[in-house]
């Protein structure tokens, strides 16, 4: 889960690293009375999942609480790379004399954790990478022994931190990496981290994505989830407990196993290829055990998708045998049909392995006039992009 600016600031906070003072705001009339009470300058800052805000206009200076005020209704319902912003963080001015970058993170390649720092924040840290690497010092993180002073005071240097502010560094460096590691995190960044005019170093923006698989370690992270920001059918699919992602195509895909839906992803691309470029709308794995009612729930959220024009169902039967599959399509479209919602996209359905002499026995028998079976996965994938291409 990735985190708001603001909630990220306020986990720093938490675990020490020094941060400015500031409140969020969800009204004109919140960030007027934020700023009051900061009693200074503040910058009025969009709060979305996403960079480039300052471009768009999401990130203003205010010199007085009228001022912020205006800015917070200029910036809220904005539209930043297809992000609305309903919040925004009203934080302290600081009077930067440098900006600087600091980071942990999870390298997965190497298998290990990772610290990267610059002198050279601010900006996009994958642009200095790029045009600078050697301005980027990448030092690995042992995760026995962990971060001491030691080891912080060397990435400060592998940095090219200014000698006077080593200690300062180093004190970040340690908070960040308490709060990557208690609280499971993934990645814990901040750009700007900066030097103020009177010398002190602070953490000026944040960036925390947190390791779902740590859940249940972590019940306090389940306030850290921004309904409003989601996908209103990934979030559907989530309080159903479906590992579901939207994607921006046409055919809606179900299949038990990542793996193998990956893979139907793949075949229907490239059927859809010769259609017109007739593309994915959706991953969905109902999983290697996944009951009549998974199934039922799965179908039941791809069909609510209005950019989808079919469906395709590909299921190689395991531990999830392919009648209980054909019971669910059953059972999820007599659902639909229950609540008065018209089934007006085809289902094309593969079902192979286990039971599937039976999956298709029912299927057959159920006469669901939407439902069309096809033997092999790649003439499935080919029927279900022709029905797409043909807004069927």
């Amino acid at each position: 889960m990735d985190l708001m600016e603001y909630q990220a600031i306020e986990l720093f906070g938490r675990h020490g690293v020094p941060v400015a003072p500031g409140e969020v705001a969800q009204t004109p009339d919140e960030a007027r009375a934020a700023a009051e009470r900061i009693g200074k300058p503040v910058v009025v800052k969009a709060q979305v999942k996403t960079g480039g805000r300052g471009k768009a206009g999401g990130v203003k200076l205010a010199k007085t609480p009228q001022e912020a005020a205006e800015h917070a209704e200029a910036i809220l319902g904005m539209d930043i790379k297809g992000h609305t912003v309903h919040r925004v963080l009203v934080t302290e001015a600081s009077d930067i004399a440098a900006e600087y970058y600091a980071s942990f993170l999870l390298d997965r390649a190497n298998r290990s954790y990772l610290a990267m720092a610059s002198v050279e924040g601010g900006v996009e840290i994958e642009e200095v990478a790029r045009t600078k690497p050697e301005a980027l010092a990448k030092v690995p993180v042992d995760a026995l022994p962990g971060l001491d002073e030691t080891k912080a005071r060397a990435i400060a240097a592998a940095a090219g931190f200014p000698a006077d502010i080593h200690d300062q560094v180093a004190q970040v460096l340690s908070a960040l990496w308490e709060a990557f590691t208690t609280e499971d995190a993934t990645l814990t960044e901040v750009n700007p981290l900066v030097r103020t005019a009177d010398g002190r170093v602070l953490a000026l923006d944040g960036k925390v994505s947190l390791d779902d698989n740590a859940d249940f370690r972590h019940p306090d992270h389940a306030a850290y989830a921004d309904t409003s920001a989601a996908d209103p059918l990934e979030q559907r699919a989530r309080d159903k407990d479906l590992n579901y992602v939207k994607l921006d195509g046409t055919v809606g895909v179900i299949g038990n196993g990542a793996g193998l839906v990956m893979s139907t992803l793949d075949v229907v691309a490239y059927a859809g290829a010769e259609l017109g470029g007739v593309r994915p709308a959706n991953f969905l794995d109902i999983g290697g055990g996944a009951s009549a009612e998974v199934m039922a729930d799965g179908l039941e959220i791809v069909l609510s998708d209005p950019a989808v024009r079919s469906v395709f169902v590909n299921v190689f039967g395991g531990i999830t045998a392919c009648d209980a599959v054909a019971n669910g399509i059953v059972a999820a479209l007599q659902l639909l049909e229950g609540r008065g919602d018209s089934i007006d996209k085809p289902l094309v359905v593969r079902l192979d392995g286990n039971n599937a002499v039976e999956g298709r026995r029912i299927l057959a028998e159920a006469e669901c006039a939407a439902v069309e079976m096809v033997d092999t996965m790649d003439g499935a994938a080919r029927r279900a992009a022709e029905l797409a291409s043909q807004g069927a």
